[in-house]
Protein backbone atom coordinates (compact mmCIF):
# COMPACT_ATOMS: atom_id res chain seq x y z
CA UNK A 1 0.00 0.00 0.00
CA UNK A 2 1.33 3.40 -1.05
CA UNK A 3 0.15 6.74 0.24
CA UNK A 4 0.76 10.01 -1.59
CA UNK A 5 0.39 13.54 -0.29
CA UNK A 6 0.69 16.63 -2.46
CA UNK A 7 1.60 20.11 -1.38
CA UNK A 8 2.65 23.40 -2.89
CA UNK A 9 -0.48 24.59 -4.63
CA UNK A 10 -1.81 28.07 -4.27
CA UNK A 11 -2.77 31.28 -5.99
CA UNK A 12 -0.30 32.81 -8.40
CA UNK A 13 -0.44 35.54 -10.99
CA UNK A 14 0.01 34.77 -14.66
CA UNK A 15 3.67 34.40 -15.47
CA UNK A 16 4.51 33.18 -12.00
CA UNK A 17 5.86 29.87 -10.78
CA UNK A 18 4.95 27.16 -8.32
CA UNK A 19 6.64 23.98 -7.19
CA UNK A 20 4.41 21.06 -6.31
CA UNK A 21 5.65 18.26 -4.10
CA UNK A 22 4.43 14.70 -3.68
CA UNK A 23 5.53 12.69 -0.68
CA UNK A 24 5.27 8.92 -0.90
CA UNK A 25 5.05 6.56 2.03
CA UNK A 26 4.11 2.97 2.71
CA UNK A 27 5.16 0.26 0.27
CA UNK A 28 7.52 2.52 -1.60
CA UNK A 29 9.46 -0.39 -3.05
CA UNK A 30 6.46 -1.13 -5.26
CA UNK A 31 6.48 2.29 -6.89
CA UNK A 32 7.15 2.32 -10.60
CA UNK A 33 5.98 5.10 -12.91
CA UNK A 34 4.80 8.26 -11.22
CA UNK A 35 2.76 11.04 -12.74
CA UNK A 36 1.06 14.35 -12.25
CA UNK A 37 -2.53 14.73 -13.40
CA UNK A 38 -4.77 17.75 -13.34
CA UNK A 39 -8.46 18.36 -13.73
CA UNK A 40 -10.16 21.69 -14.19
CA UNK A 41 -13.90 22.25 -13.72
CA UNK A 42 -15.81 21.00 -16.72
CA UNK A 43 -12.76 19.41 -18.29
CA UNK A 44 -11.35 15.92 -18.58
CA UNK A 45 -8.60 14.65 -16.33
CA UNK A 46 -5.33 15.34 -18.08
CA UNK A 47 -1.91 13.77 -17.76
CA UNK A 48 0.49 16.62 -17.19
CA UNK A 49 3.78 14.78 -16.81
CA UNK A 50 5.05 11.31 -16.10
CA UNK A 51 8.36 9.90 -14.96
CA UNK A 52 9.47 6.28 -15.06
CA UNK A 53 11.53 4.55 -12.45
CA UNK A 54 14.50 4.73 -14.78
CA UNK A 55 14.08 8.46 -15.25
CA UNK A 56 12.37 8.73 -18.64
CA UNK A 57 9.90 11.61 -18.69
CA UNK A 58 6.98 12.74 -20.78
CA UNK A 59 5.01 15.97 -20.84
CA UNK A 60 1.72 17.12 -22.21
CA UNK A 61 2.21 19.40 -25.18
CA UNK A 62 0.54 22.21 -23.29
CA UNK A 63 3.24 22.25 -20.60
CA UNK A 64 6.39 21.34 -22.50
CA UNK A 65 9.11 23.85 -21.89
CA UNK A 66 7.32 25.24 -18.84
CA UNK A 67 6.99 22.32 -16.42
CA UNK A 68 9.64 19.94 -15.14
CA UNK A 69 8.94 16.66 -13.37
CA UNK A 70 11.56 15.10 -11.15
CA UNK A 71 12.05 12.46 -8.47
CA UNK A 72 14.24 12.22 -5.44
CA UNK A 73 14.23 8.55 -4.56
CA UNK A 74 16.38 9.06 -1.49
CA UNK A 75 13.60 11.19 0.01
CA UNK A 76 10.63 9.39 -1.60
CA UNK A 77 9.58 12.64 -3.22
CA UNK A 78 8.33 13.73 -6.60
CA UNK A 79 8.16 17.31 -7.79
CA UNK A 80 6.57 19.39 -10.49
CA UNK A 81 8.24 22.70 -11.17
CA UNK A 82 5.81 24.95 -12.99
CA UNK A 83 6.97 28.13 -14.68
CA UNK A 84 5.27 30.80 -16.74
CA UNK A 85 1.88 29.79 -15.45
CA UNK A 86 -1.27 30.91 -17.19
CA UNK A 87 -4.98 30.78 -16.38
CA UNK A 88 -5.26 27.62 -18.47
CA UNK A 89 -3.16 25.86 -15.84
CA UNK A 90 -5.77 26.40 -13.14
CA UNK A 91 -6.82 22.97 -11.88
CA UNK A 92 -6.64 20.44 -9.09
CA UNK A 93 -3.29 18.71 -9.38
CA UNK A 94 -2.88 15.13 -8.22
CA UNK A 95 0.16 12.93 -8.03
CA UNK A 96 -0.19 9.25 -8.78
CA UNK A 97 1.88 6.12 -8.94
CA UNK A 98 1.57 2.78 -10.66
CA UNK A 99 2.04 -0.13 -8.30
CA UNK A 100 2.78 -3.57 -9.74
CA UNK A 101 2.58 -1.99 -13.17
CA UNK A 102 5.10 -0.14 -15.25
CA UNK A 103 3.30 2.07 -17.76
CA UNK A 104 5.17 4.31 -20.10
CA UNK A 105 5.33 7.81 -18.64
CA UNK A 106 3.42 9.21 -21.61
CA UNK A 107 0.48 6.83 -21.29
CA UNK A 108 -2.43 9.00 -20.21
CA UNK A 109 -4.71 6.17 -19.16
CA UNK A 110 -5.28 6.98 -15.51
CA UNK A 111 -6.40 3.41 -14.86
CA UNK A 112 -2.74 2.41 -14.83
CA UNK A 113 -2.33 4.23 -11.55
CA UNK A 114 -3.19 2.63 -8.25
CA UNK A 115 -2.40 5.26 -5.62
CA UNK A 116 -3.44 8.89 -5.74
CA UNK A 117 -2.87 11.89 -3.58
CA UNK A 118 -5.68 14.05 -2.29
CA UNK A 119 -4.84 16.86 -4.68
CA UNK A 120 -3.61 20.41 -4.40
CA UNK A 121 -5.31 23.38 -6.00
CA UNK A 122 -3.45 25.63 -8.39
CA UNK A 123 -5.16 28.86 -9.33
CA UNK A 124 -3.60 31.27 -11.80
CA UNK A 125 -5.04 34.74 -12.09
CA UNK A 126 -4.92 36.61 -15.36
Amino acid sequence: QVQLVESGGGLVQAGGSLRLSCAASGSIFSINTMAWYRQAPGKQRELVAGIANGGNTNYADSVKGRFTISRDKTKNMMYLEMNNLGPEDTADYHCATAVNRCPRPGDGNYRWYDAWGQGTQVTVSS
